[in-house]
């Protein structure tokens, strides 16, 4: 890495792993999936078999793989599991690298430091990049390699040297291991790049040349693709679990209700999401549709990759396919970052050791014009954004994940009906974590707490001491369930048996275990949650075990 490179991700760095500190760590403002993250880690490395196959295999596998590293450091620093620090770590970091990318998409073009600074300073600090930076979630390594496939995307455009189209496959092949939106991305570059080449190409070889190059930039995608779903479908018996599992999304939905619960219809919340976090978004596509009106063919691959995301997302909310979270829009802020670079005229070529037969289809740019006004308009417009951001993020009807984020900024003197609740959505997991520490003072021994970790996994993860639980990962898992004191199982750790806790792996073999204990083990404690939309725990005793 160049050396301004090397500088811009040293502060971004710093920026997002002080937020997460503070967010994270000392706020305790945790969300749920990056938790499950930790868990699913900590399982693979201190569970009691450990392995890749505790990762699962309903959700992407590569957030939870990079964490494999700092949650084998658990023993000497707790904290990294205990507060979900190892996934925060991630997160910023991968956070860092989209800013690094974006600014190498302006390096790349030589677009002059007037706009290029501004640009990627607002980029980095607007407060949804950084709190999806500080928060461990998989939006931040998946905006990483989205905007390095487009960065990739842009310079074969300009040059025509195939190898940019290798570096984007790869890019969105692990875009597609983050998040499945990945897969979305890859399918609109393939046929972003098939349509370039065919328009460019003549002669008889012009279908070849343009499948050839489509294959490039798809098939490390369709490999990823191929391969997570056959080792689900060899290790689990489904081929896609996201959609099979009775922990998959299709099934969250149906336990919950989807959006039928939300305060707003998914029209309104889907098109406010956009007002929120890029609500200038049309003000700088126009000011970069007129900059680069004589080459329109540089401003495709952020339109092609990030358009197809949000598409996707969009259709898939509105036919109930998903929850109106307002960071499935996420990426409509790097979209809206590289529109503004856009704006500002190309300063020199992009270089390329290999350029390609099709360089500079078209006018090849120049030196900048002197005009200011389309620059000026899109640098006003990205930071105008900011305030709209910050405000939207604050609404529990439109940020129902973010809102939480007002406590940090309140003082314990400050009230309020909104405030209220946010300081009861930021107490998400804290009764998770009394329960963990309640067993871990209990010293119990190996695999003598049952758990199911699609309910349990805040508890796992919070916990010093996760040797305690047998999980649904674990092969004897079943075994143990069924004659808990036969195998050394002396607690039953479960949930209601409504909503998502119909899928609970103890409540299916003890429908009434909630209830009563189902005739296997009496109450010991019951934890009502702090948090809504959260569940209330009991823990029960199983009778004839040890205590």
């Amino acid at each position: 890495m160049r050396r301004p490179g090397t500088v811009v991700f040293l502060l971004a760095s710093a920026l997002y792993l002080l937020a997460g500190v503070v967010v994270t760590a000392r706020h305790q403002i945790l969300l749920g999936d990056a938790l499950a993250r930790v868990a699913s880690a900590s399982s693979a490395v201190h569970g009691q078999s450990p392995g890749l196959t505790s990762l699962g295999f309903v959700f992407p596998p590569l957030t939870a793989l990079a964490q494999l590293p700092l949650v084998a450091l658990d023993p000497i620093a707790p904290w990294l599991t205990v507060d979900g620090m190892s996934a925060v770590i991630v997160s910023a970091l991968f956070a860092a690298g989209t800013v690094v990318q974006l600014d190498g998409i302006a390096r790349d073009r030589g677009v002059r430091a007037l706009v290029r600074v501004p640009v990627v300073v607002v980029f980095a600090v607007n407060p949804m990049i950084v709190f999806y930076a500080a928060n461990g979630m998989s939006e931040a390594p998946c905006l990483f390699f989205l905007v390095w496939a487009v960065r990739r995307l842009i310079r074969w455009a300009d040059d025509d040297d195939v190898h940019e189209l290798i570096v984007a496959g790869i890019a969105l092949a692990l875009a597609y291991l983050t998040r499945y939106d990945g897969a979305v991305a890859t399918a609109a570059a393939g046929v972003l790049v098939f349509v370039i080449t065919w328009r460019r190409a003549r002669g008889e070889r012009r279908f070849g040349t343009a499948f050839m190059d489509l294959n490039l930039v798809a098939a490390p995608g369709l490999a990823a693709f191929l391969a997570w779903a056959l080792a689900g479908w060899m290790i689990t018996g489904d081929l896609f679990a996201q959609f099979s599992s009775r922990y998959g999304n299709s099934a969250i939905l149906a336990q919950t209700g989807g959006a039928d619960g939300a305060a707003a219809s998914p029209a309104a919340m889907s098109a406010m999401s956009f007002v929120i976090l890029a609500p200038t978004l049309p003000v700088l596509l126009v000011c970069a549709a007129v900059v680069q009106r004589r080459r329109p063919v540089v401003l495709a691959a952020p339109l092609a990759v990030f358009g197809a995301v949000l598409l996707f997302q969009t259709a898939t909310f509105l036919s109930g396919g998903t929850f109106g979270f307002l960071r499935f829009t996420i990426t409509a802020i790097p979209l809206a970052a590289i529109l503004a670079l856009f704006a500002t005229p190309a300063g020199r070529a992009v270089t390329s050791p290999r350029p390609g037969r099709f360089r500079w289809m078209g006018a090849p740019p120049g030196p900048p014009r002197r005009s200011v006004v389309a620059p000026t308009v899109a640098v006003l417009a990205l930071v105008a954004a900011l305030p709209v951001t910050t405000v939207g993020m604050g609404s529990p009807i439109y940020a129902a994940q973010e809102f939480a984020l007002r406590t940090v900024f309140a003082g314990p003197a400050d009230t309020g009906p909104e405030l209220d609740r946010a300081r009861r959505t930021a107490l998400a997991f804290a009764t998770e974590r009394r329960i963990a520490e309640y067993l871990d003072a209990k010293g119990l021994p190996r695999a003598s707490v049952a758990v199911d970790t699609a309910s349990g996994f805040a508890i796992v993860a919070r916990s010093q001491r996760p040797l305690q639980f047998i999980e649904t990962a674990d092969p004897d898992f079943t075994q143990a369930v069924n004659a808990p004191t036969r195998h050394g199982v002396r607690y039953l750790l479960t949930v209601p048996p409504t909503g998502r806790g119909e899928a609970d792996a103890l409540n299916l073999r003890y429908p009434t275990l909630f209830e009563n204990g189902a005739g296997v083990a009496e109450l010991e404690v019951e934890a009502r949650n702090d948090a809504p939309d959260q569940p209330d725990w009991r823990l029960y005793r199983v009778l004839g075990a040890g205590s």
